[in-house]
């Protein structure tokens, strides 16, 4: 069964994660963590010391490289694995000669700190670390003045850099939550624009079949009363929704052509033929014995079919799908699977661009009608979307009743 993608906000992200997507944690730590180690190694093998040349032991290599084992911990216990730094690294400066400037450790920790911490807490790390490296440096070629200035500026710019990159993430996510909105919104409106037409349509004969009724019936005036009234309701219920979809409607661009017929279940067929047309080779299935659906259920199953096998031919590449509906007793399924490599982007994310959320808009149809939507990777390889749209005995008895009414 595939997996949901329904991804909402999740742990913590990698204080050092700028691009949205998360590395597994483990392997992600361990990287930064041997990195700035390197670097440090390689400062305190290669710095020049004017005194003359310095000696290289196995115990510094060893006191640099502890140096950087706090990192590890830099995301749960930010501001612990900095204080374990600057504990380690001070230790480091009084032991061995070291370079006078921030290590790329050190430059990683503060870090950390800024970009996960309160202001606060940023500010005290700051302070801590300025404090710190000048007291461990004390004893450096440069005058205290020149200490003081160069890691003050240091510190400056590694914090001004995380509270730059935090304020660059913020912006993005709102941008990004603005657009997914927006996409929402588009679909509710194109959502009720269709709920309109097919209710509208019922409402129209039955406007149609009072007022016929009224014009033939021989005088009974009880009767021709209550026709009259059910003829000025049906009337005054199709204003009112004409208003409704004229203020859904706002901003769009006027219609020229009258509305179709809205698709439903039967137009499978029509939707498959037309997939394999374009390039993807489909195949429909149904199980169960047909039976006539509510419109706007009809209208749900045709559009999450019409939706999943739009995303199979963007993105599945060389593939076949296949559409299976399913008739249940108190529920319709509409599955669609492909066995291409490909997949959909996730909902909202950046990868999904102005035209990627139509998953969204497939849950909001589903959850128009109570039912559940499944989407995901399958085990075996492709793609799969599951929709299960509850039917209640009146819907199903009202949709064959309206069935019949069409065939008469």
């Amino acid at each position: 069964m595939p997996s949901s993608r329904d991804d909402g906000p999740g742990d913590a992200r990698d204080p050092l994660a700028v691009g949205g997507v998360e590395p597994p944690r483990s392997r992600n730590d361990a990287l930064v963590a041997g990195g700035a180690c390197a670097l440090n190694l390689l400062s305190y093998a290669f710095f020049d010391d004017p005194e003359g040349p310095h000696e290289v032991s196995a115990v510094g290599f060893l006191l640099v490289a502890l140096g950087a084992v706090p990192l590890l911990a830099r995301r749960s216990h930010p501001v612990a694995a900095l204080a374990a730094v600057l504990a380690l690294d001070a230790t480091a400066a009084v032991t061995i000669p070291l370079p006078s400037h921030f290590g790329a450790v050190l430059v990683v920790a503060l870090f950390s700190v800024a970009r996960a911490c309160p202001g606060r807490v940023t500010a005290v790390a700051a302070a801590a670390t300025v404090l710190v490296t000048m007291l461990s440096q004390a004893g450096s070629r440069l005058s205290h003045a020149q200490t003081a200035l160069t890691t003050s500026l240091s510190t400056l710019i590694v914090v001004g850099t995380a509270l730059a990159v935090n304020r660059w993430q913020q912006q993005v996510a709102a941008n990004r939550q603005l657009l997914a909105d927006r996409a929402v919104a588009d679909e509710r409106r194109r959502i009720a624009r269709e709920l309109h037409d097919i209710v509208a349509h019922h409402i129209t004969t039955m406007q149609l079949m009072a007022g016929g009724a009224r014009a033939n019936l021989a005088r009974p005036e009880v009767v021709r009363d209550a026709l009259v009234t059910l003829e000025s309701s049906g009337r005054l219920a199709l204003r009112e929704m004409r208003q409704l979809l004229d203020v859904l409607r706002a901003g769009d661009e006027p219609e020229t052509a009258p509305p179709l017929p809205q698709p439903g279940a039967d137009d499978l067929d029509r939707l498959v033929g037309e997939s394999c047309a374009a390039g993807l080779p489909t195949e429909l299935s149904v199980r169960g014995p047909r039976r006539p659906l509510p419109p706007t259920v009809g209208l749900t199953v045709f559009r999450i079919a019409q939706e999943a096998l739009t995303n199979a031919r963007k993105y599945a590449g060389p593939a076949r799908a296949c559409v299976i509906l399913t008739y249940r007793q108190d529920l319709v399924t509409v599955e669609v699977r492909d066995d291409g490599g490909g997949a959909p982007p996730l909902e909202g994310s950046s990868a999904a661009g102005p035209g990627g959320y139509g998953l969204i808009g497939m849950r909001e149809r589903v959850a128009l009608h109570g039912g559940t939507l499944v989407v995901g990777p399958q085990a075996d390889g492709g793609f799969a979307v599951l929709a299960e749209l509850p039917l209640t005995a009146d819907d199903t008895a009202e949709a064959a009743v309206q069935h019949e009414g069409v065939l008469r």
